[in-house]
Order: structure tokens, then sequence, then C-alpha cells
């Protein structure tokens, strides 16, 4: 029997290329199963020894099924769209097609109106446009930060898990995309209304809406200059009363040279002229205990004697 892994696509074996090769049904699940081949779904299967994740897995499925578009939650991992919750898995991919059902696949299919203008390639994937994606995401969205936090991120450049990438979708074109009447697309809109693109991750997303919710209406990202002409940008500033917020996303001080860095930044936002006080906040505190965080915030205002308005 010819070498399986000659057959494989980038080291992904349908099994119907198999068969098309000439090796029985019957001979080539006992292979497959003596050499150690990982499954992905009906009729594809790994090389042995390949780490197997999401990625994998899509790739598998669009082999087997070329019609169906990488979506919602999928897509916005393909196209480094940061989300409320984490990546997906290989349990909750999702794809999209007008009429195509994923039962036989395991994997979840929106029935949606998909024209060619809404899809791309992006990283060997079929999905859907940026603006799209974030239309779909913000319309089935449970709650406000389930949906401005990928608008936030799209809207943005971003570093994601050490790729630099530019905005992907500008506000307008998420506007014509939430234009369409269809379900959840009221609240998408009133919702797109909150979007910043001067967000810098999901937590200072989620800090700045419960600030928003207490009536504190900080800069975001404004551009700070120290004596020696040095440009910071403080996560938030309250300018009247000086003070700034950092929100220290999950990857705070993972290295040395991350603690570094952050020390500088902390001494040079200090020095900047105005600047009277410094809080900081770990993402855990945002998510997880966000009255504590503004009830810290409005203490500060108050002792700063500061508005909590901008200007």
């Amino acid at each position: 029997m010819r070498d399986l892994t000659v057959m494989a696509r980038g080291g992904i074996l349908l099994t119907a290329w198999a068969h098309d090769a000439g090796v029985p049904p019957g001979r080539l699940r006992r292979v497959l199963r003596a050499e150690g081949w990982q499954p992905l779904c009906r009729g594809a299967w790994a090389v042995p020894g390949r780490d197997v994740d999401w990625k994998t897995k899509a790739t598998a499925i669009q082999l087997l099924s070329p019609r169906l578009v990488c979506s919602h939650r999928t897509a916005a991992a393909v196209l480094r769209i940061e989300l409320l919750a984490g990546e997906p898995d290989m349990g909750t991919l999702e794809f999209v097609h007008p009429c195509h059902s994923g039962a036989r696949l395991g994997v979840r299919v929106h029935r949606a109106p998909l024209a060619e203008p809404d899809h791309v390639v992006r990283r060997g994937l079929r999905v859907t446009t940026p603006a799209r994606t974030v239309a779909d995401l913000m319309r089935r969205a449970r709650c406000r930060e389930e949906a401005v936090v990928p608008a936030d991120s799209a809207l943005a450049r971003r570093v994601i898990r050490g790729v630099r990438r530019e905005a992907l979708v500008r506000p307008e074109a998420l506007a014509d995309e939430l234009r369409a009447r269809r379900p959840g697309a009221p609240a998408a809109r009133k919702w797109l209304s909150l979007a910043d693109p001067a967000a810098g991750s999901p937590a200072e997303t989620v800090a700045r809406l419960h600030m928003h919710d207490a009536g504190l209406h900080p800069e975001s990202q404004p551009v700070l200059r120290t004596p020696s002409g040095r440009t910071v940008r403080p996560d938030f500033y309250f300018r009247k009363a000086g003070l700034v917020i950092e929100i220290e996303g999950y990857a705070f001080h993972g290295t040395r040279h991350a603690h570094e860095r952050d020390v500088r930044r902390y001494n040079a936002l200090s020095g900047c002229p105005g600047v009277r006080r410094i809080l900081r906040f770990t993402a855990t505190e945002v998510f997880r205990r966000p009255a504590a965080v503004i009830a810290s915030i409005r203490s500060a205002l108050a002792d700063l004697d500061g508005p909590t308005g901008r200007g």
C-alpha cells in the first residue's frame, strides 16, 4: 500500500483521497489507527505527531466541504480580532452558508445570506470579511461587552499574539453591514456607537464601558509628553484631575524585558506635566471586580478634587 503521508496535503488526509488511490476502506481504517493518525472529523485525519488545533480542523472541514466559510468566532480567530472570550476550540468551530448543514461534520453552520464579496481568503482559510465578521458577532452578542470588544479590536491597530496588524475595518463599513434588517441589528447599531478605535485591549474596552456606566468619561490613549519630549499614551486620562488609569494585560511582567519596559513607561508617565496620580488595574480586576475598580477611581478623583468628565 502507498505511504499515506504522501497522499496528505498540509498534514491532512481525507479518506476519500485514499479510497480514490485504491486503498480499501477496511484496510485504511486499520492502518490509520495502527500508525497513530489523529481523527479530525468524519472523513479527515491529521498526520501522526502533528499538533492539532482549531485551525487544523477548520482546514479539514473546508477540504471536505469547500462551500463552507469560516464565520463568527472562528473567522475572528483567523483575522486576529479579539473577543471577550478566548479563541475557539476544536468543538466550537463556526461556519456560514445559505443552506448547508454542518451536522455530518460536527460543526455549527449559520444559515445566512452569503454573497461573493462577503468572504476572503486569509491564512489559507475562506473567512467572512472583517466587516461581516464583526457585524455577525455584534448581532449575536448576548451583552454589550461581547459586542463592543470585537468592534474595538477590528477598528484598531493591534499586536495579537506577537503579530502586529493594521486596523481591519472602518466605522462606516461596520455601520453599512449593520443597516440590513436582521435579528440583533438594532441592538448592534446602538452598541456600535460605544466603540472606540483608541482601545488597546479587551480589558481596556470593558474598563471604558464600566466607567461610561458610572458617568466617568476620561480621554482614551491621549498623547502626553515628558519634559524631554518623549511621547507617552496612557490608557485613560482624566486631564483636569491629572489622573492616569492603566490597565495591565494578562501578559503583564511576563519577562524581564517586559518588566523593565513597564517600569520605564511608569516613570515616563509620572514625569509628564499635569499627571498627579497613576492607578493601575489588572485585567482580572476589570473583568471580575469592576465595582471595586470604579470605587478606586472615584476615590482618587475625589482626593484630587477633579471632575468626572473630559477636559
